[in-house]
């Protein structure tokens, strides 16, 4: 084995002092733990000898001892003993079996020096390695900590999918095929993947680990690594499922009601304590952001919730407007993600093309369901709404960047529109998109006054009104989705024109 630390020492140096100190030339020979020479070796005899050092074993590792070579000479020795019982190699040096006694002891001394100094070095490169491993996996674990911070103060406590991106990194800087965070109390199981092959069972996989993994380690209060085969645990613990698995308690007010699952294919090397420990300081950190999760995201829940509720209410006032504002908001968003809005901006779209009619949770049934043509006195009473809805909604602080989509979405390019008469790029981006959605779904969706057109005689009106009405730009855009015959026109039920026969 020429991995150990004697494997790295400059022999030739120690063979200069030997020399010096006997005051002419005699070959050290230095072997490892194997019986392999790394140093003065001489081709079949000293293979044959360093066979019988293994065979001889450690000994005192202080005491010289002796193995005869041959009927001429003998084989001065010690083990190196670095850690630990075996021995990590043997130096030795050769003498004269029928040499003066005062010789003898002279090379004795000197061999002993020499052997003293590379024992020494080898113990401090063990030491020097040792060290150096540490201070790697103390790299590892302050890495991790430190991109597990990053994601913290780069995404805001507002943001619920910090989790699952936090998972993706694990994944990545710890090169796994899977990560998961299992918290059955709250049926909450999300997981990242760098798979380096397809888990075919992969729903079967994420049920056992918050059934019985959990079960089990939530039992324990430890850490457990299945890395063979034939572990005795598999039994009742991801049962025939070939797969490494490291999985770690994640504790809460000293209670493990969470876990962190680290998952391999067995083709991959076996988990380590490097990785157990990871594993554990991302438990450790996990610990603290699962609460501030969990309650993000509870709070989006509720406010997706209460925004259906907010829908809900304008919609049954007329059924002919149900589900319109699910498909202006779904539209929009289409356009959005089209027109390559951040994360961010597609966040206040989505919430100001689902509200952008809020306000006319206001207005009379009586104008709101009229069959007939609006007077205009009931009309200038429905163009209130806009400013009804941003009334409503104006003092929710996480929707505050969604407002001007919702205030302003019966604005006209030309500037004829209301409620302020803005034109052009004054009117917010977000308004000029709901605009378009708003529009088509408005032509395409039945009315209590007229059935609904057709998905042409919609795109038609709308490059009429390119320009005028609505934004040429986003216009384009929402033609350029059009024309790939999305999957919307059937799950929206648009009518289409019928081909006239050839």
């Amino acid at each position: 084995m020429r991995d150990t630390a004697l494997a790295e020492i400059d022999f030739s140096r120690y063979q200069r002092w030997f020399d010096r100190a006997l005051g002419r030339g005699r070959p050290i020979k230095v072997f490892d733990a194997a019986g392999d020479v790394l140093w003065g070796g001489e081709g079949a005899t000293d293979t044959e000898l360093g066979r019988r050092l293994v065979e001889a074993g450690d000994g005192d590792a202080m005491q010289v001892r002796r193995i005869d070579i041959d009927a001429e000479n003998t084989l001065l020795y010690r083990p190196v003993q670095l850690n630990g019982s075996a021995p990590a190699g043997w130096i030795g040096v050769a003498a004269g079996r029928r040499a003066a006694h005062e010789e003898t002891d002279r090379l004795a001394e000197a061999f002993d020096d020499v052997a003293a100094g590379i024992v020494e070095e080898a113990a401090h490169k063990l030491d020097l390695r040792k060290l150096t491993e540490e201070l790697a996996q103390c790299y590892e674990e302050l890495r991790l900590v430190y991109d597990i911070n990053q994601h913290v103060q780069t995404h805001s406590g507002q943001d619920v999918n910090m989790f699952q991106q936090l998972l993706q990194t694990t994944a990545e800087h710890m090169n796994v095929d899977l990560v998961v965070f299992v918290r059955p109390g709250d049926r909450l199981c999300l997981y990242a993947d760098l798979l380096s092959k397809e888990i075919h069972n992969l729903d079967l996989v994420l049920v056992e680990m918050s059934g019985d993994l959990y079960r089990f380690v939530h039992a324990s209060g430890e850490t457990v690594v299945l890395n063979d085969a034939g572990d005795p645990r598999r039994a009742y613990i991801l049962t025939d499922m070939p797969y490494r698995v490291l999985a770690c308690p994640v504790r809460s007010e000293r209670k493990g009601d969470s876990l962190v699952v680290l998952l391999n294919h067995m083709h991959k090397a076996p988990f380590t304590n490097n990785d157990r420990r990871l594993a554990e300081v991302l438990a450790s950190q996990l610990s603290s952001l699962a609460k501030s999760y969990l309650l993000v995201r509870n709070m989006s829940q509720f406010s997706e919730q209460l925004a259906a509720a907010l829908v809900e209410a304008v919609e049954a006032k007329d059924p002919y407007t149900r589900g319109h504002s699910e498909r202006v908001n779904f539209l929009s968003m289409e356009i959005g993600r089209a027109m390559g809005l951040a994360e961010e901006d597609l966040q206040d779209l989505h919430w100001g093309s689902l509200l952008h009619d809020v306000g006319k949770i206001g207005i009379p049934d009586a104008i709101l369901c009229k069959p007939a043509r609006l007077t205009e006195d009931e009309y200038t009473f429905i163009k209130v709404h806009p400013e009804r809805s941003y009334e409503i909604l104006r003092c929710v602080e996480h929707l505050k960047n969604a407002m001007p989509g919702v205030r302003h979405h019966q604005e006209m390019f030309d500037g004829n529109g209301y409620p302020q008469g803005l034109k052009g790029d004054r009117i917010p981006l977000h308004a000029r998109i709901i605009a378009v959605a708003d529009t088509y779904d408005s032509i395409t969706s039945s009315r209590a006054y007229r059935p609904g057109r057709t998905h042409e005689k919609a795109l038609a009106e709308i490059e009429r009104v390119s320009g005028s009405q609505l934004d040429p730009a986003v216009v384009e855009v929402f033609r350029r989705i059009c024309a790939a015959e999305p999957q919307w026109l059937e799950r929206f039920r648009i009518r289409r024109d019928v081909p006239s026969p050839a």
